[in-house]
């Protein structure tokens, strides 16, 4: 019997509106890769992102591309040597061990040598807006331990004032999401400051962002868009106090483990990220948690519906994935 692969597209409503400093939308769409062999199905879900040149056909060209690979028995390993990082890689890549653990009754983070996942507080996401709407989000999410809060360059201090006044017991994490600028940057930084923000995610460009190597800042500063996979850490040197490992960058679990484990050796703090998806998206993420100093794996609780199975939230105490949904 021959393995088999194949790819197809779903839509998930978001709840509202999701909106960054580079556009708002209001549905996830999701790219699934499906890895079968008789009764074993093994799946990965990934989200394609413009900021990265990808489209949902360009991800289900470069994963019909491997069907023949596939079928001939590709690892996850040699999967690393035929396919770039990025969105593809990851759905094949999570399929592929979902495949693997199915067939063997062996979860994957034994097969990988990790700590057994357990559960963990995830980030809750603020969406981007006036300072108006973001308190009043911050106080219908006030009740959670940690919120992520959308940034946009322009306005910025007051928005994180009107954040903190929301929210005054929660730890924040502010993402700028490359909106900062060189001659505000100063002025955000005391804001977050003030506010008592533990972590600024990606507050400049990517390929832009030497001046951090020269700012003097109390808090750690995160790279996202400025990392990929390993190949981009040595780039990070000074610039940098943490990564956001995010599956759909790094293309899999299989880098990403790889990827958390040298940021570590070099002193860099671990934040495991999330594109807006499914909780199969978030499942073989949460693998990770157990080396991160933040989680931000809250795609379903922005969604309108997730998929069944799906990850159990409490609030936002996250639980490992049953074998039903993955891995």
């Amino acid at each position: 019997m021959t393995r088999r692969l194949s790819v197809s597209v779903e839509r998930f409503p978001i709840s509202g509106a999701f909106t960054i400093a580079r556009g708002s939308r209001t549905e996830a769409v999701v790219v699934v890769a499906t890895v079968e062999e008789g009764e074993i199905r093994g799946r990965g879900e990934c989200v394609p992102y413009a900021r990265y040149g990808e489209t949902v056909e360009s991800v289900i060209a470069l994963i019909e591309a491997q069907e023949r690979a596939v079928a001939d028995g590709l690892s996850s390993r040699d999967l690393l040597d035929r396919m770039k990082p990025g969105a593809a890689r990851n759905a094949v890549d999570c399929a592929l061990w979902d495949f693997e653990a199915k067939r063997s009754g062996q979860p994957v983070w034994e097969m990988l040598a990790l700590d057994a996942p357990a559960p963990t507080t995830t980030a809750y996401t603020l969406s981007l807006g006036d300072p108006e709407s973001m308190e009043a989000a911050a106080r219908k999410a006030a009740y959670r331990p940690l919120l992520k809060v959308k940034l946009g360059g322009e306005g910025d201090p007051a928005r994180i004032a009107a954040v903190r006044r929301g929210a005054p017991e929660s730890r924040l994490i502010v993402d700028a999401n490359e909106a900062w600028r060189p001659e505000t940057i100063i002025e955000n930084l005391a804001a977050c400051t003030a506010a008592g923000v533990g972590l600024i995610e990606q507050p400049l460009p990517a390929g832009e962002d030497a001046l951090l190597e020269t700012i003097d800042r109390t808090i750690p500063i995160c790279a996202d868009e400025s990392l990929h996979d390993r190949a981009g850490l040595d780039a990070l040197a000074r610039r940098y106090d943490a990564i956001n490992i995010k599956l759909d960058k790094a293309g899999g679990l299989t880098e990403a483990v790889m990827l958390s484990a040298e940021a570590q050796s070099r002193g860099l703090a671990i934040m495991v990220g999330c594109m807006v998806g499914t909780s199969l998206a978030m499942a073989p993420a949460m693998l990770l948690a157990s080396r991160a100093a933040y989680v931000d794996l809250d795609g379903p609780l922005l969604l309108a519906r997730d998929r069944e199975p799906g990850l159990h939230y409490e609030g936002s105490l996250v639980h490992p994935p049953t074998q039903a949904l993955w891995g």
